[in-house]
């Protein structure tokens, strides 16, 4: 944080210092975890009606497991700074990438989730979602909360009293460790932290003829403002490494549709084919919109405080936020649709359902990413401290919020026309003209929907930003 250092001048002990900030970053990086799970803790407590009892294990276990967690990312953080120089920070992200690749891939290897749609293993839906359950072990925190939480579900909360205490012995301990560790080299690593960079000049000719690649499409006025976010982008680190995690998710993506046995499937196989084809469109528009959040909502913030310079230059508004949309568009659009054709492709989809979601991916990515960039603007965050925090704002929440809408809308109303279509194209019947205008104002609302989440975004992005003083 931008007044650490002075903090670290007032006569205050190591200890609050430490925990305040600790307390600090476990609160902004939990609360969006607690959010997104409370309705699937209210989805138990509606099927199974428990007590009271479970509803307090809710609440202490959860704070239980958010101190678990974040106290064991901030001890392994002050470990690897006072053990690395922040010149070699560069290639720890990079080795930790790649670590975490690995693990990711190995996560959903695990799981096996071809086995859902195996008829042969399973006689039951129970049996089915049963199969999606992650390895647990008894030595870790969450196989403890579990237990702890099926037991108070089931009204049998007496016999918890033990893995409760293990919970919060574990809890104090881990709080304890990251006390004593902050003591020990707490300040060392923030001496280290403060080290100049060394300069790398090995991909320096490589990325300004990039640079100069991307600019070509654009005037020299936003032309200079995207060259500035290909370098910055290629520069940090801490953004460029996670595209190999985008890269691990595209891989385990197309993996699981590859390993599908759908021709064991009790369902009839063109049926299915194209239902898992019309489904993946959604599913592919999440992890796009998921993407968006993290690249293309933050992008006008990642301007910083450098913004006014901006507004200061002859630069429109206008012009800089339809450049950084021009500018994101494209490469969404190819990942988009790499992932929707490899997708049919594995699937075997009839020519309809491959023209169809090809072009509704189009459409959806276009709005997808106006939103990211309208709302990004709409709700900036210039005096950042990371800019991957401000996707976990409100105005990220909002954006993942209206992006599923918008993606849902249009879902809905091509459902209805591709269901009469594939019939037709079954039964072998024609389909009537009222069936065709019908069909025919689906899919001109599904266009119009998809305008509008284009237009209005970043009309009121453009509002804002002109707006803010």
């Amino acid at each position: 944080l931008r007044d650490l250092e002075l903090c670290h001048s007032l006569p205050v002990s190591i200890e609050e210092l430490f925990l305040s900030r600790a307390a600090y970053t476990v609160m902004d990086g939990s609360w969006m975890l607690v959010l997104f799970g409370l309705p699937v803790y209210m989805a138990y407590g509606y099927v199974y009606r428990p007590g009271w009892a479970f509803y307090a294990a809710l609440v202490h276990l959860n704070l239980a497991m958010i101190l678990i967690a974040g106290g064991a990312g901030i001890l392994l953080t002050m470990v690897l700074v006072y053990i690395f120089p922040a010149r070699r920070t560069r290639d720890i992200i990079f080795l930790l990438s790649v670590v975490m690749v690995v693990a990711l891939y190995l996560l959903f290897r695990m799981l096996r989730p071809e086995r859902l749609v195996n008829p042969d293993a399973f006689l039951s839906v129970a049996q089915y979602l049963g199969a999606l359950g992650a390895p647990q072990s008894p030595y870790l925190p969450t196989s403890w909360i579990g237990n702890i939480l099926w037991t108070e579900l089931a009204g049998q909360g007496g016999g918890t009293r033990f893995e409760t205490a293990l919970i919060w012995f574990t809890t104090a301990a881990v709080v304890v460790a990251n006390v004593w560790t902050a003591r020990l080299i707490y300040y060392t690593g923030v001496s280290k932290s403060q080290e100049a960079r060394g300069r790398l000049r090995q991909g320096a000719r490589a990325l300004e003829a990039l640079v100069r690649l991307v600019r070509k499409p654009f005037r020299r006025d936003v032309g200079a403002v995207i060259g500035k976010d290909v370098r910055t982008f290629f520069r940090d680190n801490t953004q460029w490494s996670q595209l190999l995690l985008l890269a691990a998710l595209v891989v385990v993506y197309l993996y699981n549709f590859s390993v599908l046995p759908l021709e064991r499937s009790l369902v009839r196989l063109d049926f299915l084919q194209n239902t898992l084809a019309f489904l993946n469109m959604g599913l592919a528009a999440f992890v796009l919109a998921a993407v968006s959040a993290r690249f293309v909502f933050t992008a006008v913030s990642g301007e910083g405080e450098a913004y006014w310079i901006l507004r200061s230059s002859p630069l429109s508004v206008k012009r800089y936020l339809w450049g950084k949309y021009l500018f994101f568009v494209v490469p969404l659009t190819v990942l988009a649709e790499l992932l929707i054709v490899a997708t049919n492709l594995l699937l075997g989809v009839t020519p309809f359902m491959m023209w169809l979601s090809s072009v509704t991916t189009v459409f959806l990515t276009a709005g997808i990413v106006a939103l990211a960039v309208g709302l990004g603007a709409v709700y900036p965050d210039f005096k950042h401290q990371n800019v991957a925090q401000v996707a976990t704002g409100f105005g990220g929440l909002t954006y993942m919020m209206v992006s599923a809408l918008f993606t849902a809308g249009v879902i809905v109303l091509e459902a209805g026309p591709v269901y009469l279509l594939f019939r037709a194209g079954v039964h072998g019947y024609e389909v009537s003209p009222g069936q065709w205008a019908g069909i025919a104002g689906s899919f001109a609302g599904c266009a119009a929907l998809s305008v509008l989440a284009v237009i209005t975004p970043m009309r009121m992005g453009v509002q804002a930003l002109e707006n803010r003083e």
